[in-house]
Order: structure tokens, then C-alpha cells, then sequence
């Protein structure tokens, strides 16, 4: 497989695929960029003239059953992402989808398990890219005491800012559950990233509020939404801290997104604005920028790990399916706690 050329077709050419994928792929050797097909013909077409893609498939179908490829990208909306994967794996195909894994907790499993019946074939979900560039120092930092025990961990991520009007802001399908299924928000990616520092949750208790109840799309119909558009969460971790989520697209002047560690020994402030950190430890009168060493500091690399793994040089670590199924069930409970009002423990 080393030498084997890498032939991929992409089924839903968006914007990601477009910034990311095609690009990171065209530059790589002994890569080549087959098939598309998106939503519509037109659309597939201006892709692949574009990028010089030498074959437009009216169907999604046919692009992933013909022979023309081995490798298939998808960068349709969560709720296709369970179809797809299992058809590009039932034709012998290594596949990289698009975040978020699924719509639901149900289909991640699935996804899961097929993919365990094809052991020869790669499967990668496109991985929350944010925090690549503080995440090796944070966790060296952590994995060498310098909190100590972590005791409490606070996270805040806004978006937006004051309530606006229905029409001051045009439905998108993130608010549209049919596409989006448990996905709320930034939630996902940020749960992801945290799985990295600390692990997994053990359990969740959320309060959620759909304080933007509807919003008019392009066609100019008033679209109700389901989706929250502020979430409160509390969390026990499997390693011991309590971490306090606030997740909002309706709260103006808000602080800085960012993330707050509190240990025994020390304290770790993650400014997400700049992805930059600052701690400080006992007997610290405040906190001080904590360097990130140019050896350490991640980037995004997805494509070539991806093909890396094809060719069997490199495992996958951002993203395999066994993370995409934590955070699925974890955006799941999140909405189960809520419509519940109880704690929900993890895994489902």
C-alpha cells in the first residue's frame, strides 16, 4: 500500500473540503484528486473545474461504488455522515468524514462496529482543530504536576452576542436538528478537545434554553428551531475534576472564551482568543505566559495523517471513531439531562 497511488473521491465538496482537504491533499504525492459529487450536478461541476477533478458524478451512489477510486472523503452535513461511511466501507474504501461524526450517539455506534469488520480500511473523522497548538503543552503540563490533583475546571465559549431578531439572522443549518441531530453548538469540539487533557466525563446534569426560537432561511420561510442556543452544564470527570461548561450564541460583552484549570498545586488559564497560556503556582503572586515550544506546538495535518495511516507509517489520532462515539454520547446526554432534568451517566 506504500506505493499504492491514494485515489479519492469527495461526496459533499463544502466549504472545509475546499479550505482544507483539497488542498491538503493536492499537495501530497502520489495522491489524486478522482471524483465529486455534491448536492447538484452545477455545484459538483464548478468543484471539480476548480480544482481540476477530472469526474463529476451526478450521484453520491455512484461515485462511492465505481472503481475509480479507493478513498472517499465526505463533506456532507452530520446527518449523511453514518450513510455514507458504511457504503464507502461496504466498497472496500478508507473514508475521512467531516465533524461531527453523526446526527446521534446510535449511528456513531454503528459507524463504529462496521468499521471493526473491515480492519483493512482507514477511518478518520476530521478532528476539533482549535486547540492543536497549545494541546501537547497543556497535557506535558498536566502530566507532570503542575496543577497537582485537578480540582475544578471551568469552560466558557460564546458566539455571536445580544439576542438579535428573526430576521436579523439567516437560518443556517446548524439550527436545523434534521441536519444537525444532538450536535449543539461548539459543544462537540470543545468536549473533544478536553477528552484530550483530561478524559472522558462520567456523568452530566445540562440546562438548556432556545432563546432565538426562530429564524427565516433563504427562501424567505420562518424556520422554528429546536437547537440551543445556550447551554450550562455541569460534569464529573473520570479523573477526578468537576468541569462548569457555558456555551452561548446570545450573550453580549461576554469575557474571553477560554478555559480555566484549578489543582492543588497550580492554576492554567487557556485564552482561546489566541490560544495562548498563562499559569501560575503556590506561593505565585498571579499568573505568567506559559511558553509554547515550536516543538510542541500543533498544526493541522489531517490529510496527511490520513493518507499517512493508508499507507500504514502512522496511526490515526485525530480523529478515530472510538473519540467520535465519547463525544457523540456525551452531546446526547446533554440533551437528555436537560429534557429530563436528571444526571446522566456515561458512556450510554
Amino acid at each position: 500500500m506504500v506505493d499504492e497511488t491514494i485515489r479519492i473521491g469527495f461526496v459533499g465538496a463544502g466549504a472545509n473540503t475546499e479550505l482544507r482537504h483539497i488542498p491538503g491533499f493536492q499537495a501530497m504525492d502520489g495522491v489524486e484528486l478522482v471524483s465529486v459529487a455534491n448536492r447538484s450536478r452545477a455545484s459538483g461541476q464548478r468543484v471539480a473545474d476548480k480544482y481540476d477533478i477530472p469526474t463529476v458524478y451526478d450521484n453520491w451512489v455512484e461515485l462511492i461504488e465505481s472503481d475509480d477510486t479507493n478513498a472517499i472523503c465526505i463533506g456532507t452535513w452530520p446527518n449523511m455522515h453514518c450513510t455514507l461511511v458504511l457504503a464507502a466501507l461496504e466498497n472496500e474504501k478508507h473514508v475521512m468524514t467531516e465533524a461531527r461524526m453523526s446526527a446521534t450517539a446510535e449511528e456513531a455506534h454503528i459507524m463504529r462496529e462496521t468499521a471493526k469488520t473491515h480492519p483493512g480500511l482507514i477511518t478518520q473523522i476530521v478532528p476539533a482543530p482549535h486547540t492543536l497548538k497549545v494541546d501537547k503543552t497543556l497535557q506535558g503540563l498536566i502530566d507532570d504536576g503542575y496543577l497537582g490533583d485537578i480540582l475544578s475546571v471551568d469552560m466558557v465559549v460564546h458566539g455571536g452576542g445580544f439576542l438579535e431578531g428573526e430576521r436579523d439572522t439567516p437560518y443556517h443549518w446548524r439550527n436545523d436538528r434534521d441536519f444537525s441531530g444532538y450536535n449543539i453548538m461548539q459543544m462537540g469540539i470543545w468536549y473533544e478537545a478536553m477528552m484530550r487533557w483530561l478524559g472522558p466525563a462520567e456523568t452530566v446534569q445540562a440546562l438548556t434554553r432556545v432563546h432565538s426560537k426562530a429564524r427565516y432561511d433563504a427562501d424567505g420561510n420562518r424556520r422554528v428551531i429546536t437547537i440551543p442556543d445556550h447551554v450550562e452544564a455541569m460534569c464529573e470527570m473520570y479523573s477526578g475534576p468537576i468541569v462548569r461548561m457555558r456555551f452561548s450564541t446570545v450573550t453580549g460583552l461576554a469575557p474571553n472564551d477560554g478555559v480555566w484549570f484549578f489543582g492543588t498545586e497550580g492554576t492554567i488559564h487557556l485564552d482561546s482568543s489566541g490560544m495562548t497560556l498563562s499559569g501560575g503556582r503556590k506561593g505565585d503572586s498571579g499568573l505568567s505566559e506559559i511558553p509554547i515550544p515550536a516543538d510542541k506546538a500543533g498544526g493541522w495535518r489531517v490529510e496527511e495523517e490520513f493518507i499517512n495511516a493508508i499507507r500504514g507509517t502512522e496511526p490515526i489520532t485525530h480523529t478515530d471513531f472510538d473519540t467520535g462515539v465519547r463525544y457523540m454520547e456525551f452531546m446526547e446526554a446533554i440533551t437528555h439531562s436537560a429534557q429530563s432534568g436528571e444526571k446522566i451517566h456515561l458512556p450510554l
